[in-house]
């Protein structure tokens, strides 16, 4: 499974981001290949789940692709809680 974390310019938070969702995957028992990139680049590559905040993500939405959006990029439970949702209950 490909996860790609997306903010706008792929440098700050979503290097945060992805940090935090290796963290929760791992208590999770779930593996997968995370990486993170900006919102242009997110266009063109392919991934399982692409996970970014709520006014970025919907760019990416074609109606195919799993999108995970959050409200607040730093809040680990947010996280963990959305990919519980999407990952493990959605599958």
């Amino acid at each position: 499974m490909k996860i790609l974390v997306v903010c706008g310019n792929g440098l700050g938070s979503s290097f945060i981001v992805e940090m935090n969702v290796k963290k929760a995957l791992g208590e999770l028992g779930i593996d997968a290949e995370v990486s993170h990139t900006d919102l242009a680049t997110s266009k063109t590559e392919d991934a399982d789940y692409y996970i970014g905040s709520q006014d970025i993500i919907s760019n990416l939405d074609d109606g195919n692709r799993h999108i995970i959006p959050l409200v607040n990029l730093l809040n680990q439970q947010e996280l963990k809680e959305a990919l519980q949702k999407h990952i493990v209950t959605e599958g």
